[in-house]
């Protein structure tokens, strides 16, 4: 890629790519004990640098979906039930849109940031902070997203119930995805919509109550501004939207 390449525009690449593989290897394209194409080869075949292919493989490794042997190569491996993200899969064969996988999160995570407010210790409460604080230094979608999925799965943490988290943390590869969406439309600083401060205050303040409101608020915004991405599926939505992002910041690389 040439030097002008912005780290947002890399940021995505590196999602695009990451995403094209690991729907590759969870749907068996690429079978176990498989060895993946060199960085060189997967570099050409992506039209990406070779510093971009290793993000993604440091990605699926820490995935757990592939095993890097130094001189070796990396291979994928087999897929262990207790990854909770191991359910995926299964989510995205049903192709859920963007509204239902508000629907589920409605319930849950105002269930959760309820158990919050009341269980959470300073410690929880740190790492909450850090996030929010993460989030708004942030200057690119990519780190932002992350920053976002990383402050629901504190409150998550928080909430003192492991089930819940493992039930959040099983969809958060499509969360992360609506939220590239969401840090990139300028209606989700719609005017009175509590957002990730607001449920932070609420939720240190230990109201039960506001903390569930905030929530259920925050995650309904997008049943307003999803428009016509609010019924087509996730995995459409988000294919749709980093190609769109990508050409963005690709021309801002190059100005």
């Amino acid at each position: 890629m040439g030097h002008d390449v912005s780290p947002a525009h890399r940021g995505l690449l590196t999602e695009r790519i990451a995403r094209q593989l690991e729907h590759d290897i969870r749907s068996g394209d690429i079978e176990v004990g498989a060895k993946l194409p060199s960085e060189r080869e997967l570099a050409t075949q992506f039209g990406a640098s070779r510093n971009v292919v290793r993000e993604v493989l440091r990605r699926l490794e820490a995935q757990h979906l592939i095993e890097v042997a130094p001189g070796r190569g990396s291979f994928v491996r087999e897929q262990s039930s207790a990854q909770a993200r191991s359910y995926d899969a299964l989510y995205r064969a049903g192709r859920p849109t963007v509204r239902q996988l508000i629907e589920a999160r409605i319930p849950l995570e105002v269930e959760i940031v309820g158990l919050a407010a009341e269980r959470a210790t300073e410690a929880e409460l740190a790492v909450m902070r850090a996030a929010n604080d993460a989030l708004l230094k942030a200057t690119d979608v990519v780190d932002k997203a992350y920053a976002d999925l990383d402050f629901h799965d504190a409150i998550a943490q928080a909430s003192g119930n492991p089930v819940l988290r493992i039930m959040l943390s099983s969809i958060s590869g499509m969360m992360f995805e609506m939220m590239l969406r969401s840090h990139s439309d300028p209606s989700i600083g719609e005017p009175g919509v509590p957002h990730h401060p607001e449920i932070l205050d609420a939720v240190v303040a230990g109201d039960i109550e506001l903390a569930r409101r905030h929530m259920r608020e925050h995650l309904t915004l997008g049943l307003r501004t999803y428009g016509a991405d609010l019924d087509i599926s996730v995995d459409v939505m988000a294919r749709q939207h980093i190609e769109t992002l990508l050409g963005r910041s690709k021309g801002r690389g190059r100005r």
